[in-house]
């Protein structure tokens, strides 16, 4: 059993974001996925207007549908946004002009141009009043997932009762200083036997110490490992331009802005994952496969 990435991004110089996604590129990053041992991945695609997101979402479909390996490969979709919160840091990269509360005619919209293969939506739960996208997402079959976002212990648990089973990439997401214990990462955490909890390995994102501690505290049964992948993994460090960015990757292949101020996505590869998982967490090679195999496949209901 291969590599299975529940948020890919893009991989091998191709941005799955890109509106002129082509079938070749589409079909290059698929080799070099498979060429890295990922059998499996849902294309993540990331918050911005409404319009350009559903075409995005429709393009990727209607590629998958036409080339075999493809059809292998991507096995759907994650929407991540738009419904996350404005507020600087929990934003994230996600574009400010982008992000806004949840609605539910924008989620069907979303929903249908992702032609059956919406996996996973990604929504700041604070932001979904009376949990009404929740129940509708997790009514069509969708795991409902939450992230970059605030919400109080009182709102995780209202979207928990509703159907929320995810938390996309603890400890990122989050503005780099929080208050020293009643803050979201403590309050996912706390909830830990209620949710999926995905964490980015890079040693970055969430570093080394953190990163066991959260596992224990989590428990392998209920975590999962994401590369938050963006054009550039499987290329190793650079300068590149993607979307709207100026990128620069690292020896330790984090994507940040120019100036270093913050993240903006990982060029790590599972198998870099792996090698951090069992060589600097500690964790045996058993373990290490139930994070990036095993469980993202059980999370999706494919396991």
């Amino acid at each position: 059993m291969g590599y299975f990435d529940l948020q890919v991004n893009g991989y091998g110089g191709v941005d799955f974001n890109q509106d002129d996604l082509s079938a070749d590129d589409l079909h290059r990053a698929c080799e070099h996925l498979r060429a890295d041992g990922v059998d499996g991945v849902l294309v993540t695609i990331v918050s911005e207007h409404l319009d350009r997101m559903c075409a995005r979402l429709r393009r990727v479909v209607d590629l998958r549908q036409r080339d075999p390996l493809v059809s292998e490969v991507v096995a759907g979709l994650h929407i991540e946004g738009p419904f996350l919160s404005g507020i600087d840091g929990y934003r994230g990269a996600h574009p400010a002009d982008a992000v806004h509360p949840a609605d539910l005619a924008q989620a069907q919209r979303l929903v249908e141009a992702a032609g059956g293969l919406a996996k996973i939506v990604t929504l700041a739960p604070e932001l979904d009043a009376g949990q009404r996208v929740i129940r509708w997402l997790v009514g069509q079959g969708i795991v409902v997932s939450a992230g970059h976002c605030n919400p109080s212990g009182e709102e995780l648990d209202a979207a928990l009762d509703a159907g929320l089973s995810m938390f996309t990439h603890l400890g990122n997401g989050c503005p780099m200083l929080l208050p020293r214990h009643e803050n979201i990462v403590h309050r996912v955490l706390s909830r830990a036997d209620r949710l999926w909890i995905g964490f980015i390995a890079d040693g970055v994102h969430v570093e080394i110490e953190a990163l066991r501690h959260y596992l224990q505290w989590a428990g392998i049964e209920h975590s999962f490992v994401v590369t938050d992948a963006i054009a550039p993994a499987g290329l190793g460090p650079g300068r590149y331009r993607i979307s709207r960015w100026d990128i620069q990757i690292g020896e330790e292949l984090a994507a940040r802005s120019p100036d270093g101020t913050h993240l903006l996505g990982s060029a790590c590869t599972m198998k870099r994952s792996e090698t951090n998982l069992t060589d600097h967490v500690g964790l045996s090679a058993i373990d290490a496969h139930r994070l990036l195999c095993v469980n993202p496949r059980r999370a999706i209901g494919l396991a």
